[in-house]
């Protein structure tokens, strides 16, 4: 299993970090360590004072793939859920700057929520779904699959040019606005169209 990721997917989310907007996707991985095990607190690491929340729209690839067409693209997954990228800014920062990689920002143990899947078929339109994360009950980030520069069904293309999609593989689509800090005590939950899918302790 490996988990692939979209930055900058969002224009506004490019906008509040003033980021560059891309002409293509830009991916990174997290190794399966990064995977936050189910009933399990979401521990602040150590090396970062500035852990920041990212919700985003997952995909879980359910057949092997290579060079995917755009318009069959849609035969290579049937469940879509929320996650979190969890990403240490000020350590990404830092990275950034020195033109580094940001994996230790982004890829560290525990850094990816990934929450309960449903069937694609749940939703009329996979072009207009809605996700919000409330942290302590109050709605801090909200997105919008229609909001998309890249749909899913163009990412599952593009990425499976630079790697072998299989079975059980995650995607992550990008974040929508409002990033920020996470505390401890804090209590993040994910829904995607109303339905919540994740609920996550911060420790």
């Amino acid at each position: 299993m490996k988990i692939i990721c979209i930055g900058r997917n969002y224009t506004e989310h490019i906008a509040e970090l003033q980021n560059e907007r891309p002409t293509e996707p830009v991916v990174f991985l997290k190794p399966d360590s990064a995977v936050l095990l189910k009933q399990h607190p979401f521990v602040i690491p150590e090396f970062s004072n500035d852990v920041h929340h990212e919700i985003e729209l997952i995909v879980k690839i359910s057949k092997v793939g290579k060079y995917v067409d755009t318009k069959f693209a849609h035969k290579y997954y049937d469940e879509i859920s929320v996650g979190i990228d969890f990403t240490a800014r000020d350590l990404q920062d830092k990275l950034k700057e020195k033109g580094l990689p940001w994996e230790k920002a982004k890829a560290f143990d525990g850094s990816a929520v990934i929450g309960d899947f449903l069937h694609k078929n749940t939703f009329n339109s996979l072009e207009n779904v809605k996700f919000d994360l409330t942290k302590n009950g109050e709605t801090v980030q909200s997105g919008n699959t229609d909001n998309m520069l890249w749909k899913i069904d163009e990412l599952i293309s593009y990425v499976s040019q630079f790697f072998t999609l299989k079975i059980g593989d995650i995607i992550f689509t990008g974040t929508p606005s409002g990033v920020a800090k996470v505390n401890s005590e804090d209590v993040l939950e994910g829904f995607l169209e109303g339905n919540k899918l994740f609920r996550i302790q911060i420790k």
